[in-house]
């Protein structure tokens, strides 16, 4: 069953995909509000008019959960799925590179290594990227490029970005906004301590492994730091060791290589792992249901937006799930304020509001990817509503003729540098 939501979105980029014109959307939800069955959809619509769709994650753990989930739905359809990462041997490779440019292969779903030169598309016509702010803007345009006429674009993010961010940072984008979360989620309840209570925690995890469920255990550093004071997941993994035995406590991290990353994954997934120590590589997409408990050590070392998809690690099945942000004292005003924000509220767009309060434009989306600089006079929060008449009367000035708009630009952008603010 569909939300609502989800549904008006599903229609939104129909509409657009039946237009002459290529379509640029950018799809967003909330952590778990459903994206993945709206991409499904747009993917059969591209499938039904004779083209193929390229889907581009950013790492492979996110790539081969989308190739799972994908292909539960599209494969009984009777759709081909092809599967492409920079870790693949050469057989495999070259098995998958034929699938895609003969056509034989109407889903693509890859990481980077969709970039490359040797992939080419038989008749690429929608390129899905997810979490698109992992990507920089010349990586999307090369994949684009792919295709022999412009193809359609669907951009996915689970980090919500405000309105007025998305209104000037995405102007060429239109909307999609999933608002709801599927029936029978349980709100996640977050609660802060002192890393002087592990103790306390580690309690807590014996009673959620005794009811069956499993933990996540987020380190924020892999290597040992005295200037940083962060925990290293290896010392935590052997803490965790110590202090619960008969437990299976496994760790993960970025420098495995990506056949021991997907075992563990997979047994996590499986119900095999109790309790997943790992550095924040687990970040995004995955989703193991029966996971309630997510422990984020040195939180007040993470921005909101990174919190908060760490948190969505959780809450995924029927059971009650709890977050625990750990933090090291003394907390900076700035971080005392991000942690109360996560323990009042799992609304992921209020939370990127006050991203954007805490933070400013330039770092929530990067400066150098969007563009965006810092400005002297306005201020993207205080002034965010008046985005859409900017956009509403930017349109109207392009229907004026010449005359009218040379003698506007003259009107208001005069040539005498000292009316401007000093940049």
């Amino acid at each position: 069953q569909l939300t609502n939501a989800q549904q008006r979105s599903i229609d939104e980029i129909n509409t657009d995909l039946a237009l002459n014109h290529p379509m640029l959307r950018l799809l967003q939800g909330d952590v778990g509000s459903g994206k993945t069955i709206v991409a499904v959809f747009a993917c059969l619509q591209a499938i039904e008019n004779g083209f193929q769709t390229a889907i581009m994650a950013p790492t492979e753990i996110l790539a081969n959960q989308h190739l799972h989930g994908f292909s539960n739905y599209l494969e009984p359809l009777g759709v081909e799925v092809a599967f492409l990462t920079g870790s693949q041997n050469t057989t495999e490779r070259a098995e998958q590179l034929d699938a895609i440019q003969s056509g034989k292969a109407q889903v693509v779903i890859g990481t980077h290594a969709l970039f490359q030169a040797s992939v080419r598309f038989n008749k690429l016509g929608l390129v899905v990227i997810d979490e698109q702010h992992k990507f920089g803007v010349h990586q999307r345009l090369s994949l684009v490029q792919k295709a022999h006429n412009t193809p359609h674009q669907l951009v996915m993010t689970a980090t919500p970005i405000p309105r007025s961010l998305t209104m000037s940072a995405y102007a060429d984008l239109d909307t999609s906004i999933i608002d709801e979360l599927p029936p029978g989620r349980t709100p996640i309840k977050t609660i802060a301590l002192s890393s002087e209570r592990k103790d306390e925690v580690v309690q807590k995890i014996k009673q959620v492994c005794k009811d069956s469920n499993q933990v996540y255990w987020v380190c924020t550093l892999i290597e040992e730091s005295e200037v940083l004071r962060a925990e290293s997941a290896i010392k935590t993994h052997q803490y965790l060791q110590e202090n619960l035995p008969g437990l299976s406590i496994v760790l993960i991290h970025g420098r495995m290589n990506k056949d021991e990353k997907s075992k563990i994954m997979h047994q996590f997934s499986n119900g095999e792992i109790n309790v997943l120590v790992a550095t924040t590589v687990i970040e995004v997409g995955v989703n193991v249901p029966n996971a309630s408990l997510m422990v984020i050590e040195n939180s007040e070392r993470l921005g909101l937006a990174q919190l908060h998809q760490l948190r969505g690690r959780v809450g995924r099945g029927a059971d009650a799930s709890i977050c625990i942000l750990m933090y090291q004292s003394p907390l900076s005003a700035n971080a005392t304020e991000r942690i109360d924000i996560l323990r009042q509220t799992n609304d992921g767009f209020l939370i990127a509001n006050k991203d954007l309060e805490l933070r400013g434009p330039g770092e929530i989306l990067g400066t150098q990817q969007t563009g965006i600089a810092d400005m002297k006079i306005a201020n993207i929060v205080r002034d965010g509503y008046l985005l859409k008449q900017v956009r509403f009367y930017s349109e109207q000035f392009l229907q004026l003729d010449k005359g009218k708009q040379y003698a506007l630009i003259m009107r208001w952008v005069t040539a005498d540098k000292t009316q401007y603010a000093n940049t």
